[in-house]
């Protein structure tokens, strides 16, 4: 039986999370629901769970190296995937791939984002555990999808159907017809209207072998790139290698390289409750509220007059707000901001806007 892999992507820097996730300290190293344990730690547990952790890979850029072995002590030096420079997720997973490769030419492995939250992890390790049988067959992907509960427009979509004439579904997957782009919110609830449609996680289980061959026949140019680092990999050299030749990488995603082009793609429905914590907006829906609708993380709240806000402050701070409505208040290491909810996919830009104001120290 082949030996089972996991790689946690963590090189984001979650700036719709800005002020609480900055570049020098990105969100997946904080706590943000007060469980005790970083969204990075929360994730490597659930994968320790049926996967032996010393086959658990952390993807992360080179800078954030002693933050992920600080809050991962069981994580060794070399089984970091550092990146020197960001290049989206179609280089890293190959990189990934080829070092397990290396070592293990016939592994699965999970691919997954480190910063989502998933309550029911033993329903989250069946499915997975049902993505890995399925990848036994060669040149099958599979990838978890979320069934939707409203038109959301910040996720892509995976578009299920029934499988082509001849193929053979493997039990309880669906076959994938194609992957969406993010939509407009009239397009989002036409997907919601048709039914056969889920949202992308961004977790995806195959075999090393299968992704690479993928690689090969679809992105040849970043296979031989990666290719010439073989005897590298796994050894005292590999990171002079990357040193050099990962900024040459075309800046890429995996679903753009791969998943949009493969044909024997899988899709298993999660059986999960999930949310990907991408904004100030998720993080509200799963804290708990007061009578007057605020969620309240960290801090204590005195509110009057005051209903639907997201609140965030140091343990030691108490907030007071009076009149405020569906607004974010967020006070972190010298920045303060109070921002509405309904602009909160608006932040990515006014980080911009504070790193031109303030200097690069505040983002």
């Amino acid at each position: 039986m082949a030996a089972k892999y996991a790689l946690i992507m963590a090189g984001g820097v979650g700036s719709r999370f800005w002020p609480m996730s900055t570049a020098s300290y990105p969100k997946q190293f904080h706590d943000f629901l007060g469980a005790g344990r970083s969204l990075l730690q929360q994730t490597f547990d659930r994968m320790a769970a049926f996967i032996a952790p010393e086959n658990i890979l952390i993807l992360t850029n080179e800078r954030y190296a002693s933050l992920v072995l600080e809050q991962l002590p069981a994580v060794t030096q070399d089984q970091l995937v550092l990146e020197p420079c960001m290049r989206n997720t179609a280089p890293c997973i190959l990189y990934a791939a080829m070092k397990i490769a290396k070592k293990d030419p016939e592994a699965q492995l999970l691919v997954a984002p480190s910063d989502h939250w998933i309550e029911d992890q033993t329903a989250f390790a069946a499915d997975v555990e049902k993505c890995f049988k399925a990848s036994e067959t060669p040149g099958l992907l599979c990838t978890l999808g979320i069934t939707p509960s409203f038109p959301n427009t910040g996720f892509g979509y995976i578009e299920t159907g029934v499988s082509d004439s001849g193929a053979v579904s493997p039990d309880g997957l669906l076959k994938v017809v194609q992957f969406r782009e993010k939509p407009d919110y009239k397009t989002a609830q036409s997907f919601i209207a048709a039914g056969n449609f889920s949202w992308n996680a961004g977790i995806f289980i195959w075999s090393v072998p299968t992704i690479l061959n993928a690689f090969e026949e679809f992105e040849p140019e970043l296979f031989d790139l990666f290719k010439l680092g073989e005897a590298y990999y796994n050894t005292a050299r590999e990171v002079d290698f990357i040193t050099k030749q990962y900024p040459l990488a075309a800046n890429i995603s995996i679903d753009y390289a791969i998943l949009e082009r493969a044909s024997d793609i899988y899709m298993c429905p999660a059986s999960f409750d999930w949310n990907d914590l991408g904004t100030w907006g998720a993080l509200y829906e799963k804290l708990p509220k007061d009578a007057s609708q605020n969620a309240v993380a960290h801090t204590q709240l005195l509110a009057s007059n005051a209903r639907g806000n997201m609140v965030m402050a140091p343990a030691h701070k108490k907030v007071v707000i009076e009149g405020l409505e569906d607004f974010i208040v967020v006070d972190q290491e010298g920045i303060l901001m109070i921002y509405p909810r309904a602009k909160e996919q608006d932040i990515k830009v006014l980080v911009a806007q504070v790193k031109d104001t303030f200097g690069p120290e505040y983002t």
